[in-house]
């Protein structure tokens, strides 16, 4: 978050931000002996203003294809999300739907459907990310002629999920340490959820295959 602060007051400078990345993705060829495939940005900062531009410039450099753009279809109607963090989340779908445009321009592409924010942490369970894939696939379908999208036709989704163990301070988390989510028991929730038998049948039963990035 206080790299948003910073941001807001002008205290960032991009060439620096680029210089960062740039550093990052070098770093991650140098232990891995290959790029990555996909990149993005703790907290979603890179759909913020200004670094959303140079971002995009060091993807195209690198020839990584893919990002995530964290616009979760009906998101606005999830009433159990608090106040604060829907807030937050809506800031974030709007820096996403402004950075569609530079995305594209740059030639760098995302999965079909992005879900994540309606179900993290504690809000994570078998039927609530059924119900957020069913949603998702209904409003994309929506939007795209029948002619273009045949009942055969392949949708990637993007799950965004944050399975782990609680840290103990002062290791884990990024930057200045752990933070308070980094270190509760949601981390193992959605480990649990995401490993529980009754997901994993149903992925086979409506003929959904698990993938990364570099499978796409």
């Amino acid at each position: 978050m206080g790299f948003r602060t910073a941001l807001s007051k002008g205290l960032l400078n991009m060439s620096e931000v680029k210089q960062e990345l740039k550093a990052q993705v070098e770093l991650f060829r140098e232990l891995t002996g290959h790029l990555p495939p996909h990149m993005d940005g703790h907290q979603h900062i890179h759909v913020l203003p200004e670094v959303r531009h140079v971002f995009a410039e060091v993807l195209q450099e690198y020839g990584i294809k893919y990002t995530r753009v964290p616009i979760e279809p009906g998101l606005h109607n999830c009433d159990w999300i608090p106040p604060a963090l829907m807030d937050f989340y809506l800031g974030v779908e709007e820096d996403s739907f402004n950075t569609v445009d530079v995305f594209t321009h740059h030639g760098i592409r995302w999965p079909d459907i992005y879900i994540g924010l309606s179900t993290m942490g504690k809000n994570m369970s078998v039927a609530n990310i059924w119900s957020a894939i069913d949603s998702a696939i209904a409003e994309f379908m929506s939007r795209v002629p029948s002619p273009a999208a045949p009942q055969s036709s392949t949708v990637t989704i993007e799950l965004m999920v944050h399975p782990g163990y609680p840290s103990v301070p002062p290791v884990g988390g990024c930057g200045e340490g752990p933070d308070d989510f980094s270190q509760s028991w949601e981390r193992l929730h959605e480990l649990q959820t995401l490993m529980k038998p009754e997901l994993q049948s149903q992925y086979k039963t409506r003929s959904i295959q698990l993938c990364s990035f570099k499978d796409l």
